[in-house]
């Protein structure tokens, strides 16, 4: 081996080893890890990620250095990337891949084998696409129906017609309702004339979708869907602590109400140990709600719902389990402040009833509406969600009991 064929095998060894790092890290670190490569070593590492990962990578790269890497990109990929990034993170153009195996209306089944023999070294295809003069997608067809065609046959002869397909500026929640019931390896994507401009496999489909909800249990404690485990320190850092300094503030609100009825609480020293029971479960009681919320918008089931009869519905829910778990807490009330030599220990138990069947409550109205509010402001609905969400709870909860409470001692 020569010194020529040597460097030849160090490249291709850089470019496997960078592109691994780059799919090992989320798209921003990857993005800042390109900056030290030149153009084309960046632009062969990123043609051996998925198709959709090179985009997001791309899309959080400098623009004029964007375009350089583009410019780089073997095998015509630096085409497909550009178009790609012309559509919404969430939609199906940003998982397009192009479309290989697309023959005209008048190719014959002789002629494409011939064809797909050298196709299938360099691509995986699933389908082969049949268009007609304008490029409109007219047909599709799988390899059985080659296998058993004769040689002879055109392929407009044998294809399956009017096939479905997607549109790349669909998002991709409504592109998964539209193919749950299909489960295809691919789909092919056309514009609103018609055109194919591409295919989408169904795995990065629902690949993509299950991180976009993975992401969100994180997005309601402030943890941004960028982070991952192989986030650097300091980026993590600042994703997560201006949350925890809101977080802080709110704390601070919820132990105010805690200090204006302090003196309260210095003469039914009981209270103090329901308050963390009663604050805990309002707090899951909205937490449940604000996951069917948010589970609800993911999905898309809102469209068919009035958000008005969701608050209604969650209301309800938190009045009826509240009212059950507050005959527990009630009981536990009257045997402690009993077990306390505490006076009026019925009526402290009543009033730990009422107020989780009220806090309840109003936590599930509370876990309905921030993230409906936070939709209605433009805002990200997931985003730090529980945060708020445990604020009004905690005054809420809190506050009721206290309140009741100090009328009693009057």
């Amino acid at each position: 081996m020569d010194s020529a064929d040597r460097q030849v095998l160090s490249d291709a060894q850089r470019t496997m080893a960078l592109s691994e790092e780059l799919h090992a890290l989320p798209p921003p670190e990857a993005a800042e890890r390109l900056r030290s490569e030149k153009d084309e070593m960046a632009a062969r590492a990123v043609a051996l990620l998925n198709p959709a990962e090179a985009v997001d990578v791309l899309s959080h790269v400098p623009t004029e250095r964007r375009a350089r890497i583009i410019a780089a990109a073997p095998g015509g990929r630096g085409e497909q990337w550009g178009i790609d990034l012309q559509y919404p993170e969430t939609s199906v153009g940003r998982l397009m891949e192009p479309a290989v195996a697309v023959y005209g209306t008048q190719t014959t089944v002789k002629e494409a084998i011939e064809s797909l023999r050298d196709l299938v070294q360099k691509a995986f295809i699933t389908y082969i696409f049949v268009t007609d003069a304008a490029g409109k997608l007219v047909g599709v067809l799988a390899f059985r129906e080659l296998l058993f065609a004769r040689g002879d046959q055109r392929l407009d002869e044998i294809m399956l017609r009017d096939p479905f397909s997607l549109k790349p500026d669909m998002p991709l929640v409504d592109a998964m309702r539209t193919v749950v019931t299909r489960h295809y390896p691919a789909y092919p994507v056309t514009d609103d004339s018609g055109r194919l401009i591409g295919v989408v496999r169904g795995q990065s489909l629902f690949e993509r979708q299950a991180y976009e909800i993975s992401a969100q249990a994180g997005s309601m404690v402030g943890v941004e869907k960028e982070e991952r485990v192989g986030t650097h320190l300091l980026r993590s850092f600042r994703f997560r602590h201006p949350w925890l300094q809101l977080n802080l503030l709110t704390a601070f609100i919820a132990a105010a109400v805690v200090g204006i009825f302090q003196n309260t609480i210095d003469r039914i020293v009981v209270l103090a140990a329901f308050l963390p029971v009663l604050a805990g479960q309002s707090g899951n009681s909205g937490c449940q709600a604000l996951a069917v919320t948010l589970r609800g918008m993911t999905l898309g089931d809102l469209r068919a719902m009035r958000p008005s009869r969701l608050v209604v519905k969650e209301c309800l829910l938190g009045l009826l389990n509240g009212a059950l778990v507050g005959v527990v807490a009630g009981a536990a009330m009257w045997f402690y402040a009993r077990s306390q030599g505490t006076a009026h220990a019925v009526l402290l138990g009543g009033i730990v009833w009422f107020a989780m069947t009220t806090a309840c409550a109003l936590s599930g109205i509370s876990g309905a509406l921030v993230p409906l509010t936070l939709k209605r402001l433009g805002a990200d609905p997931a985003t730090a969600s529980s945060i708020f969400l445990t604020t009004l709870t905690d005054v809420a909860s809190m506050g009721i009991m206290l309140g009741l409470a100090a009328l009693l001692i009057r």
